[in-house]
């Protein structure tokens, strides 16, 4: 086999690698995810997240072209990224409101992060995460406009992940987080450049920096919290980071590509 065709073959399977990671679709590589095979091919997280936001909008261009509301439309879409994802970010963010916020030592907000059952705070959590992107998303309305948010929101929202998993240490021996390892420094810079590069597309160079700098801070923030609570990050941290990150994007898309601005 050719360096060329060796390339191209490790691409797709870390693309596949990374759809299988975020996604319920059934792409998962051929080629064994061990040896830190997870954290090389995070570099694809921002490539993954991309598909999932083009199924999001094509959902909503499809409702908006049969006539329906902004608000049922922009429903919609979040329905069908949801469905993609199978709700795992959600889940993450849930779990992780829950742990942060009900336990009051380290080893009982893991052991709640752990729990498949929900909590006060974790319901309050969905109903701000899909309140604030459904409001962003009725509010631009444009269908090509919510293509272009929703598509800069799901890459530039996995896009911070391989750093975030770099910078903070996993918060248990065991878990995603810790099976999964730390992501190489190329990784890291590629899935930023995809990141960076698809929120200059859909949003222009001024209002993408606005996003990288409200991404940025969450992230400290969030790794903040983290480390001081539990210790580190866990999959459930990293599920939160990328709710955050695409709520975060989606309004200051809203703020700029509202129909008619």
């Amino acid at each position: 086999m050719t360096p060329r065709a060796d390339f191209l073959n490790n691409v797709v399977a870390d693309l596949r690698i990374a759809a299988s990671f975020v996604t319920i679709v059934p792409v998962g590589s051929s080629k064994p995810a061990d040896n830190g095979a997870i954290a090389r091919a995070t570099w694809a997280l921002p490539v993954a997240g991309l598909l999932v936001g083009l199924a999001g909008g094509a959902s909503h261009a499809l409702a908006s072209r049969l006539g329906l509301a902004p608000g049922m439309a922009a429903l919609l879409a979040l329905a069908t990224t949801a469905l993609i994802t199978g709700a795992l970010h959600e889940d993450g963010l849930a779990d992780t409101a829950d742990g942060l916020g009900g336990g009051r030592t380290r080893e009982r907000k893991l052991e709640i992060m752990r729990d498949s059952r929900i909590g006060s705070y974790g319901v309050c959590a969905l109903i701000l995460s899909f309140g604030l992107r459904w409001s962003a998303l009725a509010a631009i309305g444009n269908p090509w406009a919510v293509m272009l948010a929703m598509c800069a929101a799901h890459a530039a929202a996995r896009a911070g992940l391989p750093a975030f998993m770099s910078l903070v240490p996993p918060a248990r021996r065991d878990g995603l987080a810790a099976s999964a390892g730390s992501p190489p420094g190329r990784s890291v810079a590629t899935a930023f450049a995809i990141g960076t590069l698809a929120l200059a597309l859909a949003l222009g160079p001024a209002k993408a920096l606005v996003g990288l700098v409200l991404l940025s801070l969450a992230g400290l923030i969030l790794a903040r919290l983290a480390i001081r609570q539990i210790g580190g990050q866990t999959g459930d941290i990293l599920g939160a980071f990328e709710q955050i990150g695409e709520i975060l994007i989606l309004l200051v898309a809203a703020a700029f590509l509202q129909a008619g601005s």
